[in-house]
């Protein structure tokens, strides 16, 4: 008998989650929108189709024990329903609803008393404009849905920028909230996950460095202090059983001065999660299975004093950092990740990790792979 999981999407996080399966006896089924995406290319299971056809969804959960997610696009009435017809699904849809509206985060948050950025729906100009009278520009605008890796937010300087954000928005019927502009001091994000039986563990905080709306790099322990990361820690867990989750999450917080604010929510294996790979006892990825299918969770104790891990994406001049995998690999102790995608720039390839006595240990000997894999000067240390 196999166990089986059924992920909507077959991106790099489905393809991690395949390789972590694959010593636990677990089948993997995955519903790709093309059979090229990155998990699509390395499993026997595929069903070809969009994430937001009833029909494909509900081959998927026919086929498997339990449906679970690498994104959040697909419809929470479509999963319902097929927990009504008496199918697993984990997160819940009601999970799945919240992650994919940002002012239901902020509503439900608040209410349950997390701290979060000052901000408030956008239902006209006139919203935007008593923000600018009241906190000043910049603003933070962005899109309810959708949006990631840097795309649905906008930080407009003058009124005019603002009328333009506000007025395209409308064009394209885009729900708007709007935020306080906060000086960050940098950003946090916690692995929480949650099991069927009501178990809750969560991961060392993680600091990720943000470039553009990307995550260009995650640094375990967090460098903060221990106040700060002991109350993200608490409040990614009380989140998690706040919202009864089951599976991993990732809760993202913003560091302004020596307040921790709730930025975002992802019920799902997550980019800041990929150091746990080689730097946890459990990876995010196996932790996720054992969760959704109901098995014991795993520890989360951070295995090294130290790890670094570095996105690795396509060059600007575009070029292929696959021709370079070798090189990388002699550089040092690193441990190299690659998601089986076409280079284009600015597109996510892959990522290294290394590990080491110090932070710095690991910070250069992450920096030297990622350096020739990007077609970088690798620095030579003093």
């Amino acid at each position: 008998m196999n166990y089986r999981v059924g992920i909507v999407g077959a991106g790099q996080l489905a393809r991690m989650m395949a390789q972590a399966a694959i010593p636990l006896g677990i089948e993997i089924t995955v519903l790709a929108a093309s059979s090229t995406d990155g998990a699509a290319r390395v499993l026997p299971w595929v069903i070809v189709g969009d994430p937001d056809d009833p029909e494909r969804v509900r081959e998927l959960a026919g086929r498997v024990d339990v449906v679970t997610f690498d994104h959040e696009l697909v419809d929470p009435d479509l999963l319902a329903s097929l927990v009504e017809a008496g199918h697993k699904v984990y997160p819940r849809p009601d999970t799945m609803r919240l992650a994919q509206n940002k002012r239901r985060q902020r509503e439900q948050l608040s209410a349950e008393g997390f701290s979060m950025p000052i901000w408030r729906q956008v239902e006209s100009i006139e919203d935007i404009q008593e923000y600018d009278l009241r906190y000043g520009l910049p603003l933070v605008l962005k899109a309810v849905r959708g949006g990631y890796d840097g795309r649905g937010v906008w930080m407009p300087e003058t009124p005019e920028e603002f009328e333009r954000v506000y007025r395209d928005a409308r064009k394209h019927g885009t729900e708007l909230l709007v935020e306080e502009f906060q000086e960050l001091d940098g950003e946090v994000a916690v692995l929480v996950a949650g099991s069927t039986d009501g178990d809750f563990r969560t991961y060392p905080a993680t600091e990720t460095v943000q470039r553009d709306g990307i995550c260009h790099e995650l640094h375990v322990p967090a460098r903060f202090s221990a106040s700060i990361i002991r109350r993200a820690e608490r409040m990614a867990l009380q989140i998690a059983e706040t919202i009864d989750l089951v599976g991993v999450m990732a809760v993202e917080f913003f560091v302004v001065g020596d307040k921790v604010l709730v930025n975002e929510l992802a019920p799902r294996p997550h980019n800041s999660g990929h150091w746990t790979i080689e730097g946890a006892a459990t990876s995010q990825f196996e932790q996720h299975l054992r969760a959704v299918l109901g098995w014991p969770l795993g520890s989360t104790a951070l295995l090294h004093p130290a790890v670094v891990t570095r996105n690795l994406l396509g060059p600007d001049d575009g070029s292929d950092p696959f021709d370079r995998i070798p090189e990388a690999l002699g550089s040092g102790n690193v441990h190299l990740h690659w998601y089986g995608k076409e280079s284009r720039p600015g597109r996510k390839m892959g990522h290294v990790t290394a590990y080491g006595a110090t932070h710095d240990e690991a910070d250069a000997a992450a920096g030297r792979a990622w350096s020739i894999l990007a077609g970088r000067e690798v620095e030579v240390e003093a």
